[in-house]
């Protein structure tokens, strides 16, 4: 580990209060392809993570379009930084034209060795609130690795489900998605970076705007049932403009099976609870 231990900041906590504006959402629905929800409507599933940024100035950023760490989250020094999964619970839908709160908590912090060097994991819980309610609960996992080349090829076909969909994720598609997000992180956008620095072969897919698609992708091909819990783990990158598909299966009464991935193999696995 650093000098400095990342353990210190398991316990660590911070509040954000937003506002589902409609000049946002309107934003992410021309991005998704979807309908703009009026005041009151519900949010479609994990439109939430466009919301409760804490924005920082340029000067405030690291190399990757990161803000620098060591303020909220613990320092990585010389790690490149990957969304890798996370695990909701869905108690009450999130209303467009409403304010809400989220207060995040760093509950762990655990370094490994994995087949691409030493990786450091830590999770985050997120508990979204409206109306003095708790609407959404959320463990995200973050992890930091050593500059090593990403793993490309998955060791996992693709499955033949009860719905699919095919995406091509166009470069204009991952600018707007970095943008309503507000995510600075370079690999999506910036293709000499993404390629010279942390040695990609492209943009890379955001994992939460796969996991998005999917999710859309099982709402309408389920269209009566309602989400309890949802719980993905990124296996590989999806690079653009490669397309991808989004597909799924029921695998037991309210319990259903996601998968992302294209001819390359798996790229991202989820599972799904519903009523």
């Amino acid at each position: 580990m650093s000098a400095i231990d990342p353990r210190a900041w398991i316990g660590r906590s911070q509040r954000i209060d937003d506002a589902f504006n409609h000049c946002l959402l309107a934003r992410i629905a021309a991005t998704l392809g979807q309908a703009t929800p009026a005041p009151g409507e519900a949010l479609p599933p994990l439109w939430h993570w466009c919301f409760f940024q804490q924005p920082q100035p340029a000067s405030a950023l690291g190399a990757d379009g990161h803000p620098a760490r060591g303020g909220f989250l613990p320092p990585a020094d010389r790690r490149n930084r990957m969304w890798a999964g996370g695990r909701l619970e869905f108690h009450e839908p999130l209303r467009a034209g409403a304010e809400a709160s989220c207060l995040s908590r760093i509950i762990q912090v655990e370094e490994k060795a994995g087949r691409t060097g030493k990786l450091l994991f830590v999770t985050l819980c997120h508990e979204y609130s409206q109306d003095g309610r708790l609407a959404l609960r959320e463990e995200q996992d973050i992890v930091y690795r050593e500059p090593t080349p990403p793993r490309l090829q998955g060791s996992e076909a693709l499955i033949e489900g009860d719905w699919q969909e095919r995406l091509e994720p166009s470069p204009t598609l991952l600018f707007r998605y970095s943008a309503v997000t507000f995510n600075g992180h370079r690999i999506h956008y910036d293709q000499p970076y993404a390629t010279a620095t942390e040695g990609y072969p492209g943009l890379v897919v955001h994992g939460p705007l796969i996991a998005t698609l999917s999710l859309a992708a099982f709402c309408r091909a389920n269209p009566a049932a309602r989400l309890r819990a949802f719980a993905y783990r990124g296996l590989r990158p999806l690079i653009a403009p490669q397309p991808f598909v989004v597909g799924g299966r029921i695998s037991a009464p309210g319990h259903a099976e996601l998968w992302a991935g294209d001819e390359a193999g798996l790229a991202q696995r989820g599972a799904v609870q519903f009523d």
